[in-house]
C-alpha cells in the first residue's frame, strides 16, 4: 500500500537546497586551499600532546575543481544525540557529493547512533531510499543514540567494522560531545595507520556549537522558529485573555542561546538568561522577587496577565543550587545503595545531615515536588538529572508565595494565575526551515568535498550564513582547534568547549536595552508559523541573533 504524505511534505520532497557557489559549480570533487596551522583555543600543550597526529592542521576551504578524477569512495554516517531539524538533508546532501565524485560511491548509514558503528548494524543507501527523506525533520532515517565512542576498545571494533565494508571515511553528525568524541577516533585512527578518515558535523538545537568558524550549528533555527510561533500564539492568547501568566521553560541544556533568539523574535515579559545569572551571582530568591515585582507593576497597571521565558539549565546557574547539585552527585554517587535502601523519609533526612549548612538550606527552602526531583532523577553515574527539573514550576510556586506575602502585608492586590509549559520535543523534530534545509545539505555535501581532499579530523564548516545561499563559504577547520580541557569525574578531559551566551555580545546587549520596555509594554511579537515559499525575505531569513552576530 502506497505511503499517504500531505501537500505540504510531497512540495517540500521537491525543494531542491541551496549550495555555496564553489559547490553549485564544480562539484564535490574540490582542490583543498590549506591555510596555517591552528592551534587549540585553549590548553594548548595538553591538547598537542593527546591528539599528536591531528593536532595544529590548517583551516580548509575550497575554491577550485580537483586536478584528476577522485574514484569512487565508500563512506559511513552516524546520527549521534539527540534530534535537530535538518538530519536527513545532511545525509542527503552527503550522498549527492559522493556521488558526484563517482557514481560507484557507497553510503552506509549506522543504525542507532555510535552503538551502531560497534554493533556493526547498518543499512547501505540508495536513490529510493535517500529521497523519502530529503527536507524532511526527524532523525528516523536511521535513528540516533547516546552511547560514548572513547574506548580504544571501541576504536578498534570500528576500524574493524569498517575494513569488513571497505569503508574509508566516517561523518559523524553530532553535538560538542559527540564531535569530541569523532576527534578522538579521528586521533585514533590516524595512529593506527588505519586508512579511515573522521569528518565531523556540527548538530544541536541547543545552539551553544558554534566560533567564527562554526557560525551555527545545524537545527537552531528551525526549533527557534518553532517555540517563538508556539510563545507568539500564548502571547496573542494572554493579550486576549488578560488574566494568565505563562511561564515557559524552553530547551537548552547548558546555554540559553533558544531563550535569548525566542525573546528578540516574540518580546515576552520576563526573560531569563542563566549566564547572566552566573555573571551576577543572583541567588534564587532574588530571582523569584525580580519576577514577583515585574508581575506587582503590571497589576498595578491593570494587567494580571504575561509571560515569562525560562531556559532549561538555568538552575544550574542559580550560585546556591549549583553549589547544591554537585554535592548532591558526590552524596548520591558515593551512597547509591544505601540511600536507595532508604525510606522517603529517611532519604530526606539522610540529605541533610550530609549536606553542607549552605546547600542544606537551600534544599530545605525549595517545594516538596522539586526536593524529590532532585533526589529522583538521577542518571547511572548518580548525577542530578537538571534537564528534568521543572523550572518553570518552580518559579511559578515561588513567586506565588512571595505575592502572597506582599498581599498580606497590603504590597500587593492584584491576582496572579499561573500556566506552565515547557517547549522541547515540539522543535527537535520539525521540517526544517529553508535556511537550515538549504544549510544542512551544504555541511553534508561539503563532508563530501572534505573526503574526497583526504583529511581527517575535521568537522564540516559553511560560513557567511547571513548571505545568500550562493556567497556561503564552504571548507572545514580541525576538531582540536575547539578543544579544551574541563574537569569530568573528577578528572581533566579534552572536550569541545561549549559556545555560552556572550554577555558583550550584540545580542545580549540589544535585548537588555529593550528588557524593561517589554516587561511594562505589551510589545509582543508573533511570528506565526515557519514560511517555506514566498519571497527570500520572508522565507530564508536566519536567526535574529545571528543577524546581530554578523
Amino acid at each position: 500500500m502506497a505511503k499517504t504524505i500531505s501537500p505540504l511534505q510531497k512540495a517540500r520532497a521537491a525543494y531542491n537546497p541551496k549550495l555555496p557557489k564553489v559547490l553549485a559549480a564544480h562539484g564535490s570533487a574540490l582542490k583543498a586551499a590549506m591555510g596555517a596551522p591552528t592551534q587549540s583555543i585553549a590548553d594548548q600543550n595538553e591538547i598537542k600532546n593527546l591528539f599528536p597526529n591531528t593536532y595544529g592542521l590548517p583551516v580548509v576551504t575550497f575554491e577550485e575543481p580537483a586536478d584528476k578524477p577522485i574514484g569512487a569512495v565508500k563512506a559511513g554516517v552516524i546520527l549521534s544525540g539527540g534530534q535537530a531539524p535538518g538530519g536527513h538533508n545532511v545525509i542527503a546532501g552527503l550522498y549527492d557529493g559522493l556521488k558526484k565524485i563517482d557514481a560507484g560511491s557507497e553510503l552506509y548509514g549506522f543504525l542507532g547512533g555510535p552503538s551502531g558503528l560497534t554493533d556493526n548494524k547498518y543499512v547501505k543507501f540508495d536513490d529510493a531510499f535517500i529521497n523519502e527523506y530529503r527536507n524532511t525533520g526527524g532523525f528516523d532515517i536511521i535513528g540516533s543514540g547516546r552511547t560514548k565512542l572513547e574506548t580504544e576498545e571501541q576504536f578498534d571494533t570500528v576500524i574493524k567494522n569498517c575494513k569488513a565494508l571497505g569503508i574509508t571515511s566516517l561523518v559523524i553528525i553530532g553535538g560538542d560531545d559527540s564531535n569530541t568524541n569523532a576527534c578522538m577516533l579521528a586521533e585514533y585512527c590516524a595512529r593506527m595507520n588505519s586508512g579511515i578518515t573522521v569528518i565531523g558535523c556540527p548538530k544541536t538545537i541547543d545552539g551553544d556549537l558554534k566560533n567564527e568558524w562554526i557560525e551555527a550549528s545545524f537545527g537552531f533555527d528551525t526549533a527557534s522558529k518553532v517555540y517563538a510561533e508556539l510563545i507568539g500564539n500564548i502571547q496573542r492568547d494572554a493579550n486576549s485573555a488578560k488574566k494568565y501568566w505563562h511561564f515557559v521553560k524552553l530547551m537548552g541544556r547548558s546555554a540559553s542561546h533558544i531563550a535569548l533568539e525566542c525573546a528578540h523574535q516574540t518580546h515576552p515579559n520576563v526573560t531569563l538568561i542563566s549566564e547572566e545569572v552566573e555573571k551576577n551571582k543572583t541567588t534564587l530568591i532574588e530571582i523569584v522577587k525580580n519576577i514577583a515585582g515585574i508581575v506587582k507593576k503590571r497589576s498595578a497597571a491593570g494587567k494580571n496577565f504575561g509571560v515569562a521565558l525560562v531556559p532549561e539549565g538555568l538552575i544550574e546557574f542559580v550560585p546556591e543550587m549549583k553549589k547544591l547539585i554537585n554535592e548532591l552527585n558526590d552524596l548520591l554517587a558515593a551512597n547509591a545503595a544505601h540511600f536507595d535502601s532508604l525510606s522517603d523519609a529517611h532519604k530526606i533526612q539522610f540529605v541533610n545531615t550530609k549536606l553542607s549548612h549552605e546547600s542544606s538550606h537551600a534544599f530545605s527552602s525549595l517545594p516538596a515536588s522539586i526536593q524529590w526531583q532532585l533526589l529522583a532523577d538521577r542518571d547511572p553515574h548518580g548525577n542530578v538529572q537538571v534537564s528534568r527539573i521543572e523550572t518553570e514550576k518552580l518559579l511559578i510556586e515561588m513567586v506565588g508565595e512571595t505575592l502572597s506575602e506582599w498581599k498580606d502585608n497590603g504590597e500587593y492586590k492584584g491576582k496572579f494565575t499561573a500556566v506552565n509549559h515547557f517547549f522541547g520535543y515540539e522543535g527537535r523534530c520539525a521540517a526544517p526551515s529553508n535556511f537550515d534545509a538549504d544549510y544542512c545539505y551544504s555541511l553534508g555535501y561539503n563532508a563530501s568535498s572534505l573526503i574526497a581532499s583526504g583529511v581527517t579530523g575535521y568537522i564540516s564548516s559553511v560560513r557567511n550564513l547571513t548571505k545568500p545561499a550562493d556567497q556561503w563559504i564552504a571548507g572545514g577547520i580541525p576538531l582540536t582547534m575547539m578543544m579544551n580541557l574541563e574537569r569530568r569525574h573528577g578528572k581533566d578531559k579534552p572536550v569541545i568547549k561549549k559556545a555560552l551566551v556572550e554577555l558583550d555580545g550584540k545580542p545580549y546587549k540589544e535585548f537588555l536595552s529593550k528588557r524593561e520596555t517589554w516587561a511594562m509594554e505589551d510589545e509582543y511579537q508573533y511570528p506565526g508559523p515557519i514560511q517555506y515559499f514566498g519571497p527570500s525575505e520572508v522565507c530564508d531569513v536566519t536567526t535574529i541573533t545571528m543577524q546581530m552576530e554578523h
